[in-house]
């Protein structure tokens, strides 16, 4: 019998720009599109996922905070974030759960200061370089890891 997994998925800074920002890079999928899949693929694994989206560092790191005792794991996409923010990483680290970094691009390509990550190092896996399923990829990832598999 499986136990309902509940995932928080953080979405950092502009990515409530997705579908018109920068969709070379990024793709065309809106964030809303995002979320309605993996809510799906949550429940078909039977597990939930919480999304928050935040140009807002505090506020990402406050939701941390407030969810920390009803999660099991975070799936987050720190976007700019990933190369600026020890806050964020402090915030991660306190709740000691398991997190999945993910991101649409694959940062390596990009320039030279996004091959810096102040998240990778403490999560149990990072996805990136394959647009919206990188979101889907790192909670396949997640579930699989939280249930032992």
């Amino acid at each position: 019998m499986s136990t309902c997994l509940k995932i928080l998925v953080l979405h950092g800074p502009n990515l409530n720009l997705l579908g018109t920002r920068e969709p070379e890079i990024y793709g065309t999928a809106t964030l809303a599109d995002i979320e309605i899949h993996l809510i799906e693929l949550a429940a078909q694994s039977e597990a939930e996922v919480m999304n928050f989206q935040s140009n807002c560092e505090g506020e990402l790191i406050d939701k941390i905070h407030e969810t920390k005792e009803e999660i099991q794991g975070i799936l987050l996409n720190p976007a700019a974030l990933t190369h600026t923010s020890v806050a964020l990483r402090d915030a991660l680290m306190a709740t000691d759960l398991p997190v999945v970094e993910v991101h649409l691009s694959n940062t390596y390509q990009r320039e030279t200061f996004r091959h810096h990550s102040f998240i990778s190092d403490i999560a149990v896996g990072v996805i990136c370089g394959f647009g919206p399923s990188s979101y889907l990829l790192g909670l396949q990832g997640l579930l699989e890891y939280l249930r032992g598999e």
